[in-house]
């Protein structure tokens, strides 16, 4: 690596403050090191200056390839705590690989842990008893792996972890490098720890689209079929598999692809396409249904599959110009005629003889097919399909669905705002859904994509509600309030759900992952469906905003 490289790095942690412990007068330095193809290789350096310590670094960094992923970061804030307060503060952490902190179990930083050795290893464990969401993880520290870690790490056995009386907990500032621009690393205990500080929000997030759209593209196999996802943490591949994301996802893959403009990518799309219509669809008296074939239990026809699987034609035919898919199409709108009870009312979930399974499954279904339908009448401007379309909408009014709060709805509203200009229940119904949880979405410490979703199509629902002369019902709403909440979520969903380099470097194959997006909290679960979420909700973002 270059010595003037170096010599940024250097610059550039010094710019974050001072690298020194004012308490010691000791400098320690983490740098992490990875090929893109290796886990990251962490070594800690002493020293009583940053000259001395720096000296160090620029040794192990001068045969390091110009273009490897490097991390230096500084210790600073050191609190020693006993052993086991803080194995009880483990227990009652709600989320899995939420601790955002280093720790050492001894003064010297010997057997020291950055925070992102520590989550892409899942050293600390939660009990088999943990459901996400539900009750406290009951972690565990893996003392037997941190040992067997560092050993490997450090060249030297390291004494039994567990008989340690205190352990030390540290923050860090620190930089990270692709080899050719460099990021200030955040130090911030908001989510944001240990990723780049966005300098160009606009830039970076059409950066990582477009790695992005390569990502999910590269997850469909040859025959046609998604690999379904990973846990990165735990180096594992997942072996479900579901026909609503199956279809999300190349709905998803469409709109990335139209904005990359890669369109060589089309075919890869079209093939899992086709696989999706042979093998997760079955047609009955001249309608078809998407269809699900669960590892445990009976196939079932779900009206949420029955909505991805129209989005995903109309999307396909509105990129590409192909209507071969068409009848298709036309196919699964039939289909809904099934679920369909004469309250207009649906059920959510049918058996393959089309008998009632369910009659409500989850509050988002209702909001899919309506979204379906209007993409759907929008490509075909047929009336009966229009008809169908207020029919749902209607109901969706009459039963309060402004309570949910979903993305969907937020999609269906602000879709029916374009064909049902006059209709101010639709709009109405838009804005309540958006507004009731404004709060929540704006301190929301993890990622949560779906909540930009419902914040892109909301924006774009109050211009039109302004556009057509209906401001009066934005009057008990804050709108302006509302776009300074969706600008900082989509910067703070890339910044905390991406595999940026920065993170994916400490997994067991960093470019494996490297445009994916995870949810830290499901052992840094990639599935597909994450990735059209996230893919969704910034290239809607990107494209209104800019």
């Amino acid at each position: 690596m270059k010595k003037s490289l170096i010599s940024e790095f250097r610059e550039a942690v010094m710019n974050l403050g001072t690298a020194k412990d004012l308490a010691t007068g000791e400098v320690t330095l983490a740098v992490s090191v990875s090929d893109k193809r290796h886990r990251a290789a962490t070594q800690f350096i002493h020293g009583n200056s940053l000259e001395s310590a720096w000296s160090k670094v620029t040794t192990e960094l001068a045969p390091v390839p110009q273009h490897s992923w490097v991390r230096v970061e500084a210790i600073t804030g050191i609190q020693r705590r006993p052993l086991s307060d803080f194995q009880q503060d483990l227990k009652k952490m709600m989320r899995m690989n939420f601790w955002r902190r280093g720790i050492s179990f001894d003064p010297e930083f010997k057997t020291a842990l950055l925070e992102m050795e520590i989550n892409g290893h899942e050293f600390f464990h939660p009990s088999d008893q943990h459901v996400i969401g539900k009750n406290a993880t009951e972690s565990w520290i893996d003392f037997e792996a941190i040992a067997q870690y560092l050993t490997e790490r450090n060249g030297e056995s390291c004494a039994n972890l567990a008989d340690s009386r205190y352990i030390w907990s540290f923050s860090t500032i620190g930089i990270f490098s692709d080899g050719q621009n460099i990021w200030p690393l955040s130090d911030r205990e908001d989510g944001t720890t240990g990723v780049r500080q966005l300098r160009q929000p606009k830039q970076e997030i059409e950066n990582y689209l477009t790695v992005a759209e390569a990502y999910l593209t590269r997850q469909i196999k040859d025959e046609g079929k998604f690999i379904y996802g990973y846990f990165p943490a735990t180096q594992r591949v997942l072996t479900n598999y579901n026909s609503v994301r199956h279809f999300s996802s190349i709905y998803a893959l469409l709109e990335a692809i139209a904005y990359t403009g890669k369109v060589e990518d089309l075919n890869r799309v079209k093939l899992a396409l086709q696989w999706g219509i042979d093998k997760l669809t079955i047609a009955k008296d001249h309608a078809r249904f998407a269809i699900e074939y669960p590892k445990k239990g009976t196939p079932e026809i779900k009206l949420g599959a029955q909505a991805m699987l129209i989005l995903a034609l109309c999307k396909y035919q509105e990129v590409t110009q192909d209507d071969q898919f068409a009848d298709v199409a036309l196919q699964a709108c039939r289909g809904v005629d099934v679920f369909r009870q004469p309250s207009g009312k649906f059920n959510h979930v049918l058996n393959p003889d089309l008998s009632v399974k369910d009659s409500f499954r989850v509050i988002y279904y209702e909001g899919e097919i309506a979204f379906a339908l209007i993409r759907l009448f929008e490509s075909t401007n047929e009336e009966s399909i229009r008809q169908q379309a207020q029919q749902t909408l209607d109901f969706m009014v009459q039963n309060d669905f402004g309570k949910y709060h979903d993305h969907w709805i937020a999609y269906a509203a602000n879709e029916a705002a374009q064909i049902f200009p006059d209709n101010r229940d639709y709009m109405a119904m838009g804005l309540q859904n958006a507004f009731s949880n404004l709060d929540f979405i704006e301190k929301q410490v993890s990622p949560h994509p779906t909540r930009l979703e419902l914040l892109d199509a909301t924006v774009r629902l109050i211009d039109t509600i302004r556009r057509t002369g209906n401001d009066d019902l934005l009057e008990k709403y804050d709108s302006q309030h509302l776009r300074e909440v969706w600008q900082q979520r989509a910067e703070f969903e890339l910044m905390v759900g991406a595999f940026e380099p920065e993170v994916a470097m400490f997994f067991y194959k960093p470019s494996k992952f490297y445009g994916g997006f995870f949810t830290r909290n499901d052992h840094f679960r990639t599935r597909i469906d994450d990735c059209e979420h996230f893919l969704s909700g910034l290239i809607n973002y990107i494209n209104y905003k800019y």
